[in-house]
């Protein structure tokens, strides 16, 4: 509940806030690079006309987060170091974080001390700390109450050359929150990193957008220039607002919501062991988790979205990894459109699609931009002045620009990219940024040789079907009844589509059931009560798929043939002749075996966790043993073998899998009787 959360903003249920639409996003930047204090005066002016994006609680001066993201400011920094008595070396050689800290005086001297530590064993050096001037009069109540310590600490980069720079820091900083974490000297959770760069320094906060510049002295002051400023107001839709959660984040700033975030999350966590990448120094073990669960869906995304990118790929590169448009159902009228098909159908192997409708700003204090999902469900819109500024924000209107100094003007369309790129000066185009990423490599070649089709395997014979009293008895084993039959499979088997039932059904929920139901029936409500209409492959095709692929997966750092080697479905579900062929595949392309999921009877009920344990150690061991495809079936139930529920095992197998980290090293497949409907 709110109330066991000492950080979190108690609301009413009747405030207007919750009539209100979600995040505003945008960002203001000059082309050709040019810094000044008027870019960031936009970016606050963006700021404040997207107020009505916001929302507050029951203290109405206490919002849901605002912020500010801008290059570093070097001329305001120098001038400030200098005050503090230590100087900034020449060139840029220098990073500046800012830092939430704890209240108690014990608490944030351990979190500091943990920080200092952690930059000399990384071979940097800190030149010392800066405590960030606010006036806490421009903040709600509520907010002050649960209020961090704000300080930026100032560190001198040493031996390692620039490109590695921010990787380096991102080092420092995984440490740092991790040990932090590890050691408990921060139990109300007030630590946290907004940022540490020498591109970049985020200004965010529990606030409302007019108070972040009342708020922050520092975002007042005459001398601070940049060419971005990247700005957030936040709705909080599906986290409690915390000062840590008010965006931007270290690379993003999002308007949506991620509706894949559990998947992503957990299959990042099945990827673990193939995270490979020789340019962070230590390995990545010691910085994982890499995605920090308990966070927001934006906050989870910046947490990739920056891995990619210091692991060796540019900014929109990353971005169409996560965030792919809708090119499966598009038809390539030329040669760049089949390079672009093919460069995310290669990388749909090395990381899954973070979907849901969203408009994300971007930036690594060089290169803004901003894409929208597939659907294009979020508005963004974009105007150039003939003075080379480009403002865009998650409405039109947030600049009064007068008609004589508006240059061009329009909005994203679904799956495009807006890209300014201050160092180059110029806007980089939706078609030469994505051409660019999809011809590096020779991913259609690559695709041909490696990704298997099934029409492709050898046709064999499938087992004979069921008859008779064998089929009626197996039917009895799996625990079908009358009404399954009649019911589900009879309308499936003759008209090929789901069956349709009352939402007035009186069926009991599942845990309150007699009668032994199916294992799924347990979890038919886990998913979003909500009104949207049920995704429709057919007649949503352009924007969606079922293609699935099956196989061992690569690593997400590398970019080889050998990382697309799979064999590719139509949809999820296969037949007994699709089964036969995967079963037979020759050698030397796939190394299939089937694991039984079944275990004697005589060992009763008791004996199903013995026999769960067994085929987790038997899944290992087929991996181990070089086999790529795991084919978990129950056909040898009979007088003496019960089948386990096939979700069941399919998760067992799964989560073990998954802590060994070697889950990504084969594709799953389950021939299973109890899969009576579509849910299950």
């Amino acid at each position: 509940m709110p109330g066991d959360d000492p950080r979190v903003t108690p609301r009413s249920l009747h405030h207007p806030s919750y009539e209100r639409d979600a995040c505003g996003v945008g960002f203001v930047a000059q082309i050709d690079g040019t810094r000044s204090r008027d870019v960031i005066d936009d970016g606050l002016e963006v700021l404040r006309r997207l107020s009505h994006r916001g929302a507050c609680g029951a203290d109405p001066d206490t919002g849901d987060g605002a912020g500010i993201l801008i290059q570093l400011p070097d001329r305001f920094l120098r001038a400030e170091a200098a005050r503090l008595g230590f100087e900034l070396s020449a060139h840029r050689r220098f990073a500046v974080g800012q830092v939430f800290l704890p209240t108690g005086r014990a608490e944030r001297a351990a979190c500091e001390q943990i920080v200092e530590d952690v930059i000399a064993e990384e071979g940097q050096r800190v030149l010392g700390w800066r405590d960030v001037p606010i006036d806490s009069s421009h903040v709600g109540t509520v907010a002050r109450g649960v209020m961090p310590v704000f300080r930026q600490i100032f560190v001198r980069m040493r031996r390692v050359p620039p490109s590695a720079w921010e990787r380096t820091l991102f080092v420092i900083r995984k440490l740092a929150e991790n040990r932090v974490r590890e050691r408990g000297v921060d139990p109300a959770g007030y630590f946290h990193i907004a940022s540490l760069s020498t591109e970049t320094i985020v200004y965010k906060g529990l606030l409302l957008p007019r108070q972040l510049p009342q708020f922050f002295l520092d975002l007042r002051a005459p001398e601070l220039a940049s060419a971005i400023a990247v700005v957030h107001s936040r709705f909080s839709t599906n986290t409690f607002p915390t000062w840590d959660l008010a965006q931007p984040f270290r690379c993003i700033a999002h308007n949506g919501e991620i509706n894949t975030l559990r998947g992503n999350g957990n299959w990042m966590l099945a990827r673990r062991s193939q995270l490979k990448s020789a340019k962070f120094h230590g390995g990545l073990e010691r910085l994982f988790p890499i995605i920090v669960p308990g966070k927001s869906d934006s906050a989870q995304f910046d947490n990739l979205l920056e891995l990619l990118t210091l692991g060796g790929r540019t900014m929109p590169h990353a971005m169409m990894m996560m965030i792919p448009e809708a090119w499966e159902g598009t038809r390539a009228t030329d040669a760049d459109g089949e390079d672009r098909k093919s460069f995310y159908r290669y990388a749909s192997s090395l990381v899954e699609p973070w979907d849901g409708p969203a408009a994300i700003v971007f930036c690594d204090g060089q290169l803004v931009g901003a894409t929208l999902d597939r659907n294009g469900l979020r508005p963004a819109r974009w105007t150039i002045t003939t003075e080379g500024r480009v403002i865009l924000a998650s409405e039109t209107g947030v600049i009064d620009v007068p008609p004589e100094r508006v240059k061009a003007k329009g909005r994203l369309q679904p799956g495009m990219m807006f890209v300014v790129d201050t160092a180059e000066g110029r806007l980089v185009d939706d078609a030469e940024l994505k051409r660019d990423v999809a011809g590096r490599f020779p991913y259609r070649k690559w695709l041909d040789k490696n990704v298997f089709e099934l029409d492709e395997l050898e046709a064999v014979p499938p087992p004979a079907p069921f008859a008779g009293d064998a089929l009626s008895r197996l039917q009895r084993a799996h625990g079908y009844t009358d009404e399954d039959l009649a019911l589900l499979l009879e309308p499936m088997a003759s008209t090929g589509k789901e069956p349709i039932g009352s939402m007035g059904t009186d069926t009991p929920l599942a845990i309150l059931s007699d009668r032994a139901p199916n294992l799924s029936a347990y979890f038919h409500q886990l998913f979003a009560q909500v009104t949207n209409p049920p995704i429709d492959p057919i007649r949503e095709a352009l924007v969606m798929s079922l293609e699935t692929t099956m196989g061992p997966d690569g690593n997400t750092f590398d970019e080889t043939p050998e990382q697309c080697h799979q064999l590719r479905l139509r949809g999820p579900v296969i037949d007994n002749v699709d089964l036969a062929k995967i079963r037979a595949v020759h050698e030397g392309v796939f190394e299939p075996i089937t694991l039984p999921i079944v275990w004697p009877l005589e060992a009763g009920a008791e004996g199903l966790a013995a026999a769960l344990d067994k085929l987790c150690r038997a899944a290992a061991a087929a991996i181990d043993d070089g086999h790529n495809l795991l084919i978990l079936s129950d056909r040898d139930v009979d007088a003496r073998h019960v089948a386990m529920p096939s979700l069941l095992a399919l998760s067992a197998v799964q989560q073990s899998l998954v802590r060994d980290g070697i889950r990504m090293q084969a594709g799953l497949v389950v021939e299973a009787a109890d899969v009576r409907e579509v849910h299950d």
